[in-house]
């Protein structure tokens, strides 16, 4: 545990492990956040198909879940040095092996999830857009348990800020800098764990309980999902620390969030002129 210092702010002192068996070697919060999200996700699928909001059973759900493992880990761990660390894997491409170094990105597990769907959706023979919603519907809830894990590893912090419930993030030091000299930071790990995890999951789940949204309109869903999940990034990347160089004076997370939105309107967009044609006479 770190030695109090000046300020009245907490200082960051948790461990990344949950249990720890060795130096580097343990049950880590971030590994049990994404097995949350997946059992999250699975429970969710399991209960919209006992309700009859979809056709997918048991069997089809877990499934569903494995793709959905795969191309969330590798459209992350892939997205992370492509977009965010690009030198890094250009010079070492081993990087790419490290997991125990961390490393991924929600933007690339978009990626990695839509390659996922498109794949159970072919060999399953269900609708993308359906497969999409129910997904879209469970996202929030990863988005929520990965947040949290980034604030109980102390990293992805935010701005420097004097707001009471400002945190002093010891591992935001520069090489060399003792730990009274550095600056609290707004906890933007549980801004975005609010925006993010929370909000959304209750939007997405009050269109899914409370609409007809997923039988009348396949696809709005989803489209709803990206935006309402590219504004809520943009709105929290004010207060986060930039974790790489800006593009076009936007964060990267703002940036690439505009393709999210482009995707999302487009969605909502396909998903109006399917409706129209099915009550067209």
């Amino acid at each position: 545990m770190f030695a109090a210092t000046a300020t009245s702010h907490w200082v960051h002192d948790l461990s990344p492990f949950l249990f720890r068996f060795g130096e580097n070697f343990g049950i880590r919060y971030y590994g049990l956040a994404y097995v949350l999200g997946f059992v999250a996700c699975g429970w969710l699928l399991h209960r919209y198909h006992r309700a009859g909001r979809t056709a997918l059973n048991l069997n089809a759900g877990i499934d569903l879940v494995f793709a959905l493992v795969i191309g969330v880990l590798l459209g992350g761990r892939l997205g992370y040095f492509l977009l965010y660390q690009f030198d890094t894997v250009r010079h070492d491409p081993l990087a790419l092996l490290r997991v125990w170094e961390g490393g991924m990105a929600s933007h690339g597990g978009f990626v990695g999830v839509t390659a996922a769907l498109w794949w159970f959706a072919r060999k399953r023979k269900v609708p993308m857009l359906h497969l999409g919603d129910l997904i879209a519907s469970t996202a929030p809830a990863g988005l929520f348990f990965g947040r949290v894990a980034n604030f109980i590893n102390g990293e992805l912090w935010g701005r420097i800020s004097d707001v009471p419930w400002a945190v002093i993030f010891p591992q935001s030091a520069s090489p060399g800098a003792k730990l009274i000299h550095l600056a609290p930071r707004h906890p933007s790990q549980l801004y975005e764990a609010a925006g993010e995890g929370l909000l959304l999951f209750a939007f997405v789940q009050w269109r899914l309980w409370q609409t007809d949204a997923l039988k009348r309109a396949p696809g709005r869903l989803t489209g709803e999902f990206l935006i309402g999940y590219a504004l809520v990034r943009t709105f929290c990347e004010f207060f986060r620390e930039p974790d790489a160089p800006l593009l076009f004076g936007l964060s990267r997370g703002a940036f690439y969030s505009l393709f999210l939105i482009a995707a999302g309107v487009s969605l909502i967009a396909l998903s109006r002129r399917r409706e129209a044609g099915v009550r067209a006479p």
